[in-house]
């Protein structure tokens, strides 16, 4: 009798596994579709990076609220594509393999470089600050010997906006087991503002944002499938950025102009 039961449980262990099996493809089926993203480009000033000239990227200081994440930052500089120039512990200092290879200057050492002027209380909050800060006696010369000529702003988090579902767990004699579903719904939503530090103007804005839902299916045992929308903002900002960065926008424009006046010479009269 006992082997006949130990067998059924078995046979029912195994149907159950299958059957968490088939339900774990189609869910992960469904939520590696459910993720959606855009990105969207603000220029105002006609300025590119040049070969050489360093950037620096900062979390926009936060009165109130939870401002960007740590890791955040940290993965736009490893994909930015620039050198980085004070690598933390764990990222790579190599050289850029972007068509501009410009560098990235250590959040930190800029803060220390330019203190107290960029701590959360003191940097200045738009261009019309900006420009003030950049009359102050020794700024301008700090930010020449430290070669940094643009500022990006990094604003926004990764948050999650819904969910529902739930997933029981329970043992027993004949085994342990989970049985339910439980979702959840991210927004990674980010927005970077590019100051030129000579010029002391905003010359734009580059924001993504991404939206993705998780699962957590309860088939004999707790199995997650995680939608990774802050990753995905990041490799959407930090492709556009490079972009914004290196004034491929501009070079477009540039090309479309000399293309519709060649093409308005050959149609007019000789």
């Amino acid at each position: 009798m006992d082997d006949r039961n130990t067998a059924r449980r078995t046979a029912a262990v195994a149907r159950a596994s299958l059957r968490a099996a088939a339900g774990v493809a189609v869910l992960g089926a469904f939520a590696s579709g459910c993720m959606t993203s855009k990105v969207d480009e603000t220029r105002q000033v006609a300025s590119s990076i040049k070969a050489n000239e360093s950037i620096v990227l900062l979390k926009k200081p936060q009165l109130e609220g939870v401002g960007t994440e740590e890791v955040f930052l940290d993965c736009i500089q490893e994909r930015l594509g620039g050198q980085l120039v004070h690598p933390e512990q764990g990222q790579s200092g190599r050289a850029s393999t972007a068509k501009i290879p410009f560098k990235i200057y250590g959040e930190q050492e800029f803060t220390d470089a330019l203190f107290p002027w960029f701590e959360p209380s003191t940097a200045p909050a738009n261009a019309a600050g900006l420009r003030v800060l950049l009359q102050r006696p020794g700024v301008t010369e700090r930010l020449q010997q430290i070669g940094v000529r643009y500022v990006v702003w990094l604003d926004g988090n990764t948050k999650k906006t819904d969910g529902g579902g739930s997933v029981a767990c329970a043992a027993s004699p004949g085994g342990a087991g989970c049985i339910g579903v439980g979702w959840w719904e991210k927004e990674s939503g980010y927005v970077a503002s590019v100051w030129d530090m000579q010029t002391a103007t905003e010359i734009g804005q580059v924001s993504t944002d991404v939206t993705g839902t998780s699962v957590l299916i309860g088939a004999i045992a707790p199995i997650p499938i995680i939608t990774p929308v802050r990753r995905k903002a990041c490799d959407r900002l930090s492709e556009q950025l490079r972009s914004f960065l290196a004034g491929d926008d501009l070079a477009l424009s540039t090309d479309v102009a000399a293309t519709g006046a060649a093409s308005g010479g050959a149609g007019g009269p000789p």
